[in-house]
């Protein structure tokens, strides 16, 4: 399976991202490009998407440990969630087209049917990365774990080989 999400804006506050229609969490691939969006407001303001990911996440927010695991993968490096959007690419530093679009394609091999795996392709990475979600009793897909934040080729503005 593959789905396409597009955003017109990318939340900025947790109500924002409540307000989108794919915040209901029903669908499985909806939490994954929504945990995407939510890194893209590490940047510029960092509590905002901690909230956003605990949201997300459900009855099992952020440990100290997953806030500093962010704080050591995005920081100086906030460029990375935004290359999971559709023309983000190294030679533009990351600056996706607007409006936002992500696809999302599932990995079908979880045998489990309450969790998912889905990858998402960057445009700065040669191999997808992969998302699992988790189904709660009440139907909702939430964050699991995410193998987003792993380098990928540095902007060119920040390339000294460019």
């Amino acid at each position: 399976m593959e789905k396409t999400f597009t955003f017109n804006a990318l939340p900025q506050t947790l109500e924002e991202l409540k307000a989108m229609p794919e915040a209901d969490l029903t669908d499985p691939c909806a939490a994954v490009a929504l945990t995407v969006a939510a890194l893209c407001r590490y940047g510029t303001d960092k509590d905002a998407c901690v909230e956003m990911l605990d949201f997300l996440r459900g009855p099992r927010p952020l440990s100290p440990y997953d806030v500093q695991f962010l704080r050591d993968r995005l920081g100086g490096k906030e460029y990375k969630p935004f290359s999971f959007f559709a023309g983000a690419v190294p030679a533009n530093d990351y600056a996706p087209d607007v409006p936002y679009v992500i696809t999302v394609c599932e990995n079908p091999v979880m045998p489990d049917e309450n969790y998912k795996q889905f990858l998402v392709r960057s445009g700065g990475a040669d191999n997808p990365r992969q998302v699992t979600v988790r189904r709660k009793g009440d139907g909702q897909w939430l964050l699991w774990e995410e193998m987003l934040l792993s380098d990928i080729r540095t902007p060119k503005s920040q390339d000294p080989w460019a």
